[in-house]
């Protein structure tokens, strides 16, 4: 008896020995990187209640059960995060300044969270979904709510010390070789963006919910101005959710043989917090986790995917329950919920029904939008707005009103019981969930930089991002050290490096993957990046032999 229980212990042992071999060594083809922007972990709480509140059957959200750790972000010289240095860290490894993309911060001794060095100030940073590209030939897209060239967005395929610069961060991402983009920003999509991407291939969809029937591989689809409606003012008519966009995005990513990299942002819950918009907040939380159900679902049939799920900072200090709530620690669950789970729209769309609504029906549309029966009071402060179109009052009571957004974000405020610390990010731990098929998952407490080592290591990158940075963006003055060059302003008032030896000539200009060779078009595998700050080109260093050759 003793010998077959040694026996069958040494079989479970070696029949363990072998699951373990093989799950190390299986390969991940695909990452998927969900980041619901802005999201701290109350917000999570809030739309798990709230859901639980109006649907009792349902009491976990999907990413409930992968939840496996937090995640600490910041910037390079400060605790509390912004979208641009906190995203670009998951995407290059270095933590960076505040308005930052994928862009090497400047110094700042003094308080820098982690040595930096100084000559390497605003050094283009290649991103992992690039060296998926550039390395392993991967399919890589992008699916976000706001416009694109956004922070988180513009993070991942673009490189900016301000992310504010929209005219350089547009034409890049459009010739950064993204197969798949899917979000807000229709306004932006220029028509030379357009051009170039239909000779590439590509079919691009504005504000055409067709793009869900197209069947390609390589497709932009973008609605809106600028950024999206808030899931809970959206028109599924006219704009898809969340979840449909990802959907679509891993449809057409999965075609690729080779595999996918795909980020995807829940933007606007940042946006929410912002406003201090519990409804909006929770509504598009609720949508993003409904995203994440739909990468779940994929990883889980497919079995070469992790999806990692973790926001870029908190946000707003958003809680259940406040001082403004008598007695909130011991509210029912209808005192905490039912009043929210009346609104049917954000702050903006109760302004812009307003805005279409004269004063002696006001009353009414608030109570039908949000259950909210106003008060002799508040009406009054809504006339008295100075931004209030309808209004019936004179200009000069108007004068020194509040605005709009103002008076009306007050008077939902009032009636919930979540409380709200400031309008602005917060320095929190994040959330971190993890599907990883492998027994590798990263689990714990995090650094932003960790994450980015983790995601690195699932695709078993063979070249260091480092070393990919410094083959893809190397100083004009290193790539042409010995040759004739100088940077002139073109007539379109841009920077434009000319080369000459031998018998060539280059052009090259910023933004873009096209260079001139003797007046000739050619392709290049990385966009060129100008820095104005330093007067400097960041090139390929390939480029020194393509001006060798006659």
């Amino acid at each position: 008896m003793k010998k077959v229980s040694l026996s069958f212990f040494a079989i479970l042992l070696a029949l363990f020995t072998f699951c373990s071999a093989w799950a190390q060594e299986k390969n991940i083809k695909n990452v998927i990187l969900m980041i619901p922007d802005g999201t701290s972990l109350a917000t999570v709480s809030s739309a798990r209640w709230y859901q639980r509140y109006n649907n009792p059957e349902i009491t976990n959200l999907n990413i409930d059960p992968y939840l496996c750790g937090t995640v600490l972000t910041f910037s390079s010289n400060a605790p509390i995060g912004d979208s641009a240095p906190t995203t670009s860290c998951f995407m290059t490894g270095i933590p960076s300044r505040a308005g930052h993309v994928s862009t090497y911060p400047v110094a700042d001794s003094e308080n820098d969270i982690i040595p930096l060095d100084p000559s390497m100030a605003y050094q283009p940073l290649i991103t992992v979904l690039e060296a998926a590209r550039l390395t392993q030939n991967k399919a890589t897209g992008l699916v976000f709510t706001c416009e694109f060239p956004h922070a988180t967005p513009a993070d991942c395929a673009a490189h900016s010390y301000n992310r504010g610069k929209y005219n350089w961060i547009a034409p890049q991402m459009v010739h950064n070789g993204l197969d798949v983009v899917i979000g807000g920003g229709a306004s932006l999509f220029t028509t030379p963006m357009k051009e170039y991407l239909s000779a590439e291939g590509y079919q691009c969809f504005l504000n055409d919910m067709n793009f869900q029937s197209y069947e390609g591989e390589k497709m932009w689809a973008l609605f809106n101005e600028k950024d999206m409606d808030y899931e809970i003012d959206r028109n599924p008519l006219k704009e898809p959710s969340i979840a449909e966009m990802t959907t679509k995005a891993i449809e057409l990513l999965s075609k690729n043989e080779n595999g996918f990299f795909l980020m995807v942002e829940g933007s606007k819950i940042d946006w929410a917090a912002h406003a201090n918009d519990a409804a909006a907040i929770i509504h598009d939380m609720l949508a993003f986790d409904q995203a994440c159900g739909v990468a779940f679902d994929f990883a889980k049939e497919n079995g070469e995917t992790i999806v990692v799920i973790v926001p870029d900072h908190g946000n707003s200090g958003i809680s259940i329950g406040s001082r403004k709530c008598p007695g909130y620690t011991t509210l029912t669950k209808d005192q905490l919920f039912a009043n929210i789970s009346q609104f049917k729209t954000s702050i903006p769309g109760l302004i812009a029904k307003l805005h279409d609504t004269s004063p002696d029906k006001m009353k009414d549309v608030v109570y039908d939008l949000t259950g909210i029966a106003l008060s002799d009071e508040e009406y009054e402060e809504i006339l008295k707005c100075k931004d209030y179109n309808k209004s019936t009052v004179s200009d000069e009571e108007r004068m020194y009103g509040s605005s709009l957004t103002k008076v009306v974000a007050n008077i939902l405020d009032k009636n919930t019981c979540f409380g709200f610390t400031t309008t602005g990010h917060t320095g929190e731990e994040v959330f971190l969930a993890v599907y990883d098929p492998t027994p590798n998952r990263l689990m714990g407490h995090k650094t932003n930089v960790e994450l980015n080592h983790y995601l690195c290591q699932s695709l078993a990158l063979e070249t260091n991002l480092q070393d990919l940075t410094a083959e893809y963006f190397s100083k004009h003055t290193t790539v042409f050290e010995g040759y004739n060059y100088k940077i002139e302003t073109d007539k379109n008032n841009q920077p434009c490096l000319t080369v000459k030896h031998k018998k060539n000539k280059l052009e090259i200009r910023p933004n873009t993957n096209i260079i001139l060779k003797n007046g000739k078009e050619y392709k290049l595998d990385t966009v060129i990046i100008y820095v104005d700050k330093n007067d400097t080109f960041y090139l390929p260093q390939s480029l020194r032999n393509v001006t060798e050759t006659i």
